[in-house]
């Protein structure tokens, strides 16, 4: 919400000055109305208009369409430089232009059309954005003639959609699942889904105790194939397990192979995940991870955009990759083939501006050539999750340059070094000889070969000189490519 309420100090003046502003804009409420600045209306809180009147501080009482017939909007205009008078100490403040919190009735409608509306529908989410949802039920269930972008046969399968739908089951069903509906405008709604335009989904259903806004703020998906290789699946969850431990938010969309290792790793380093489903929050889909879904709503969040009990489709799953996109910072694909439905959730980032990251696989692996497709485009090559945040996370927080191992010998002179890398890996050597290799005279050989000694590199044998067994596995476990 924009602004912010202000509450009258003397609770029974509020009451009595905000029922005579609604009764000068020409809808009659009983008492219980607070006047509310912020948003530029006044909101009814308590029940009791004749039209029913909805609650909420910042929308409109009387929602409905008995209210809409007798009195029309409830909603007073106020000028977005108005001054809102409130009961006792005068409160001035220019309002904030913005959208209104969702009413009663805009959550009920908006609920309605998930019965009816495809998840990604473009069209339809103009026709909300255009007409608002309340308004497009009623017209949807009135059967009128078709609106515009649609056919005749095509708006006849929404009106009988329309007609069948029952918001009031639905949204029943999801309480007793234990589930939530959230709609644009509300507090836990996560804005970044805005970007997705009229793409975007008409209201979300949540399980889980989390507020999904708060945690999609600092979220990272990892997807991948389903049929996926051990060497995915031991990465994903590896890659999950790290983004927890570093205060990450892991989203993946629950399915088989790379969604439900990504899913298990997180939840197995204590962390947070998110499954994003294609179907009903209540119809965990695939069966095999119903009891995983059950771990991620109580220590995580499981969302949908379609209703309770409604099942997936192939189109859906596609459809779904944009919100996953959409949510979190980047998207991170473990294993993908050419034709892998996780790919469109990267390619779907990378239109939204959001990163993209691959982890390569072997070159022989079919499971990884949509993965090094990515990387040979546009995508990030990723190995770890300290690469993952060094991209997604706020500004500083780099990786670590990596180094080899530390080894004795880095702490020696250039001159002494030059000695030891004259002696031969096995056998003794003279000391006319190790000078020549070494590029000294004798006598600074010698003085170099008694420091190395005292340092347990050499030991002397005769007249001559050889590496001791310790230096020689240093010198290996040094050993790097040319």
């Amino acid at each position: 919400m924009n602004g912010e309420a202000v509450p009258p100090p003397h609770r029974g003046k509020a009451e009595a000055g905000a029922g005579e502003q609604l009764a000068l804009c020409g809808a009659g409420a009983a008492a219980g109305a607070e006047t509310g600045i912020g948003t530029g209306t006044v909101a009814g809180t308590g029940t009791g208009t004749e039209a029913g009147a909805g609650t909420g501080a910042g929308a409109a009482a009387g929602f409905g369409a008995g209210a809409e017939a007798e009195a029309g909007s409830l909603t007073p205009q106020v000028p977005p430089t108005a001054r809102v008078e409130v009961p006792g100490p005068e409160v001035s403040r220019p309002e904030a232009p913005g959208p209104e919190a969702p009413g009663p009735e805009e959550r009920v409608a908006r609920a309605w059309l998930t019965r009816v509306l495809e998840p990604g529908d473009e069209v339809g989410g103009r026709w909300v954005r255009e007409l608002g949802p309340a308004d497009l039920v009623r017209r949807l269930r009135a059967g009128d003639r078709p609106l515009a972008g649609v056919r005749a046969g095509r708006w006849a399968g929404l009106c009988a959609r329309a007609a069948a739908a029952d918001p009031g089951r639905d949204l029943a069903a999801a309480a007793e699942n234990g589930a939530r509906f959230v709609v644009p405008g509300e507090p836990e709604w996560p804005s970044q889904l805005d970007d997705l335009g009229d793409a975007r989904p008409i209201g979300l259903w949540i399980r889980g105790r989390p507020s999904l806004r708060m945690w999609a703020l600092r979220s990272v998906a990892v997807v991948g194939a389903r049929a996926c290789t051990p060497y995915g699946a031991h990465v994903a969850a590896g890659l999950a397990a790290e983004l927890a431990e570093r205060g990450w938010v892991v989203v993946s969309g629950g399915a088989y192979g790379i969604d439900g290792a990504a899913h298990r790793g997180a939840l197995g380093a204590g962390g947070a995940t998110v499954a994003v489903l294609a179907c009903g929050v209540d119809r965990p889909y695939p069966r095999g991870h119903a009891r995983l879904f059950g771990r991620i709503a109580e220590q995580g969040l499981v969302i949908g955009e379609l209703p309770p009990g409604d099942h997936p489709t192939p189109s859906r799953f596609v459809l779904r990759n944009r919100v996953i996109a959409a949510l979190t910072r980047g998207t991170v694909v473990v294993e993908a083939a050419r034709r892998s439905g996780s790919l469109s959730t990267a390619r779907a980032a990378r239109r939204l501006g959001r990163f993209t990251m691959g982890v390569p696989g072997p070159v022989t692996s079919g499971l990884s050539t949509g993965v090094h497709q990515l990387l040979r485009e546009e995508a990030v090559l990723v190995t770890d999750a300290a690469e993952v945040v060094e991209l997604v996370g706020a500004m500083g927080e780099l990786k670590e340059t990596p180094e080899g191992p530390f080894l004795p010998r880095d702490l020696l002179r250039a001159d002494v070094r030059r000695v030891l890398d004259a002696l031969p890996a096995r056998g003794v050597a003279p000391v006319a000889e190790i000078a020549r290799e070494a590029a000294t005279t004798p006598d600074d050989a010698v003085a170099r070969l008694y420091e190395l000694r005292s340092l347990g590199h050499v030991e002397r044998h005769g007249d001559g000189w050889q590496l001791t067994r310790h230096a020689v596995m240093s010198a290996r476990a040094g050993a790097g490519p040319p």
